[in-house]
Parts: structure tokens; C-alpha cells; sequence
């Protein structure tokens, strides 16, 4: 009876587990896959003034959707022990339940049950309801594509947040310098200096809305100097990007080209096993 919950416990873990590859898992990805994209649609549409009949389509597609999100969920967290062997069961579950994708499913389907149970004012369900959004960081567990952004970020996160640092440290410089200089002249749009970052965010990112600028001749000049420190600094995340994709690149290739290297040189090794004339395993 143990060995057949095995097989069948295994059996779910190599469908439900995007990386097997196996066709049964392929097209639960697939379905899973149309799915989130399906539901991301669905939020954005019901901000759209829709006929009752379509509203409720998407809501009973909606809640179906749901359904098959927790049976997801449930069964992920049912195999995790197998995702975690060196684990014993209630650990593997545990570090499973709080990983980074088992809590965006769980926020992902949250705002569909709570209000079932817990007696909730309507403007926080309809606050809750955005969360669904949550939805499609789904899909990063079954795209290669998003799994390497996820990978640089996290290979380059030290770098991203000194960057990002040095960054925010100008724009509360900058916020200050101009709050001193504009204050008097502009009372009303450098009223303080958490105001003034707006403009601050504006011109360091070199968008320049134009609602909020300098008037004096010292504003403008900083206003300058802000503006070509924005176009070096802001591009400073970006380099850090594009160079972790770049190692990731590069280093699977590397890993492609050695196993290509492995599989042919075992390719010969079994070759000179053989008698090249009569096909016979050498003694």
C-alpha cells in the first residue's frame, strides 16, 4: 500500500514539477501557463464598464480558475518532501510553504476565500482583489526567460542596491539644495523638501515633466548638474543588468559545449568498445 502512495506521490511530483519535462508535465504548464495570462486579462477587463453577462462569465471562469490554483498549491505542497529529500517531510514542507513562489501562490488565490470566511467592508475586497495580480509571477516558475532575470537580480543584488543607494542619497541631496534655493521664489511648488523630490525624481531620471522647475539662476544651474548626473547614475542598473546577463549567457554556454564535449568523448569510449568490422562487444 506504501510502495503504490509512492508511485503515485511521484508520479504527481514529475507532472506538477515544470523542470521534468515529460509531456504530462508540458501540458500542465501549458494549461497553467494560459491560465495566469487568462486572469491577468480578467483584471485588467473589469476595469472596463462590461455587460452583466460577460462579468459573470469571467467570474465563473475566474473561480474555476482558483480552484485548479489551490489543487496546485495543495499537491506542491503534498510533494515537497520529494523537492527536498534531505529533509524530513515536515521541514521540506515548511521551507517549501515559505519560499518565495509558494507565498506568491498562496496571496494569488487569498483574496478569493477570505471574503467566503471573514466578514470583510467591500472597499477592502475590492483592494484585495488587485492582489490577483499576483497571478502572473506564476508564470516565472514555468519560462526559462523569466527564471534568468530572476537569476541576475539575485546574483547581482549587492551591486543593485549600492547603485540604487548612491541614487537615493542624490535625490534627497538634491531635494534639499533645491527646497534652500527655490523656497522663496516659489513657495508653493518648493513648499518643503519632500515636495521638491518630485522634481528632484523628474530631472535626475531625465524625464522632465515640467510641472515643477526652477526659477533662479542657482536652481537652474543645479537643475543642470542634476540632470548629467541622472543620465550617468540612473544608467549605472542598467550595465549592472546587462552584465549579469552576460555571465549567465556565457556561462551556459560553457556548461552546453562541456557536456556536448562529455557526451561525444563517451560516444568513443563506447565506440572502441566494440569491433568496428563485426559490431562484437570487445574482451
Amino acid at each position: 500500500m506504501k510502495a503504490v502512495y509512492n508511485r503515485i506521490k511521484e508520479t504527481v511530483f514529475q507532472i506538477i514539477e515544470p523542470s521534468k519535462g515529460n509531456l504530462a508535465s508540458k501540458i500542465v504548464d501549458l494549461i497553467i501557463i494560459v491560465l495566469i495570462v487568462a486572469n491577468t486579462v480578467i483584471v485588467i477587463a473589469e476595469t472596463f464598464d462590461l455587460p452583466e453577462g460577460v462579468s459573470k462569465a469571467m467570474g465563473i471562469f475566474e473561480g474555476i480558475s482558483v480552484i485548479i490554483f489551490t489543487v496546485e498549491y495543495l499537491l506542491r505542497v503534498w510533494t515537497s518532501d520529494l523537492l527536498h529529500p534531505e529533509m524530513n517531510p515536515l521541514k521540506a514542507r515548511l521551507k517549501y510553504v515559505f519560499s518565495f513562489m509558494a507565498i506568491v501562490d498562496l496571496v494569488a488565490i487569498l483574496p478569493f476565500y477570505l471574503p467566503l470566511v471573514f466578514p470583510i467592508d467591500l472597499r477592502i475586497i475590492r483592494i484585495m482583489r488587485v492582489v490577483r495580480l499576483f497571478r502572473i509571477f506564476k508564470i516565472n516558475r514555468y519560462t526559462n526567460a523569466l527564471r534568468i532575470i530572476a537569476l541576475v537580480f539575485k546574483n547581482k543584488s549587492a551591486q543593485l542596491v549600492s547603485s540604487v543607494f548612491v541614487v537615493g542619497l542624490l535625490l534627497v541631496i538634491a531635494s534639499v539644495l533645491m527646497y534652500n534655493i527655490e523656497a522663496e521664489a516659489q513657495p508653493d511648488a518648493f513648499s518643503n523638501a519632500f515636495e521638491t523630490m518630485w522634481w528632484a525624481v523628474s530631472t535626475l531620471t531625465t524625464v522632465g515633466y515640467g510641472d515643477v522647475y526652477p526659477i533662479t539662476v542657482a536652481g537652474k544651474m543645479l537643475s543642470t548638474v542634476i540632470a548629467f548626473l541622472g543620465i550617468g547614475l540612473v544608467a549605472v542598473p542598467t550595465g549592472i543588468i546587462t552584465a549579469g546577463f552576460t555571465e549567465i549567457v556565457t556561462e551556459e554556454e560553457k556548461a552546453k559545449k562541456a557536456k556536448e564535449a562529455q557526451a561525444l568523448q563517451q560516444n568513443q569510449t563506447d565506440c572502441k568498445s566494440y569491433c568496428p568490422y563485426c559490431g562484437h562487444k570487445l574482451d
